[in-house]
């Protein structure tokens, strides 16, 4: 089973080798790594050269941001199962992928998801925040439950099916796919229990109090157009329910 790995980058010259070499040293032998790059303007590019033997494509052009460049990855992936890397993060340890790929094959689920951390973005040994999932089943949705988007990997025929992300969604576009794939078509969804992902503290969705208002409408209207039953109060209760994951220390 081929894994297609995406990860978009614009002026990621900070932290874009940590998550690289996240990748190019996983022991799983099929991986195929894309990098869409929307024309950075720092030293990006240059750090990305030393990969380039181990990097499958890489893509410079300009979009019209994380999700437009994220589809345009999914579109030129050839993997039988993708997923994405954020420039900012990397995968936990050296046998994620081979896990991921060992669940796909051993569940025929056609959607899976595990746990992540968020950490200090200088000191990543320092742990901010621990995201620990648990096994999907239908309505979970409606009372605020959400995997982390991170370590969320589909077969890629799906996202010919049941399209890719909207590009009308602002920061909520992740979130309005996985509602779309896990709760309105009901796919099959495996939980991997496993440490996929360490995340940089820090996000689009929470820069500001401004924006964090127009991600909690877009997750509003994500819902409701994925039939979620009672949307005001699943609004309500996503970001309650994050409150334990501080609290796992």
């Amino acid at each position: 089973m081929k894994i297609s790995v995406i990860t978009v980058t614009y002026n990621a010259e900070r932290f874009i080798k940590d998550c690289v070499n996240s990748v190019v040293s996983q022991k799983y032998p099929d991986i195929e790594y894309i990098i869409v790059d929307g024309l950075s303007q720092d030293s990006t590019l240059h750090m990305l050269s030393p990969f380039n033997e181990k990097i499958t494509k890489i893509v410079t052009e300009k979009d019209k941001g994380m999700y437009d460049a994220l589809n345009k990855g999914i579109k030129l992936a050839t993997g039988d199962v993708v997923g994405l890397l954020n420039a900012d993060d990397f995968f936990a340890n050296e046998n994620v992928v081979e896990k991921i790929a060992n669940a796909f094959v051993q569940s025929g689920a056609d959607v899976l998801y595990g746990d992540l951390w968020y950490v200090d973005q200088q000191n990543t040994d320092k742990v901010l925040r621990k995201w620990k999932s648990k096994t999907y089943h239908h309505g979970m949705f409606q009372w605020g439950w959400m995997p982390a988007h991170p370590t969320f990997y589909a077969k890629r025929e799906l996202f010919e099916k049941l399209g890719d992300y909207r590009l009308d969604m602002g920061s909520a576009a992740d979130y309005e796919l996985m509602i779309r794939f896990l709760h309105k078509n009901k796919l099959k969804t495996i939980y991997l229990p496993e440490l996929m992902v360490k995340m940089r503290a820090g996000g689009m969705s929470n820069s500001s109090v401004e924006a964090r208002m127009k991600a909690n409408k877009a997750d509003l209207e994500a819902m409701k157009m994925n039939g979620i039953k009672f949307p005001k109060l699943a609004a309500f209760l996503k970001p309650v329910r994050k409150i334990p994951q501080f609290l796992r220390f």
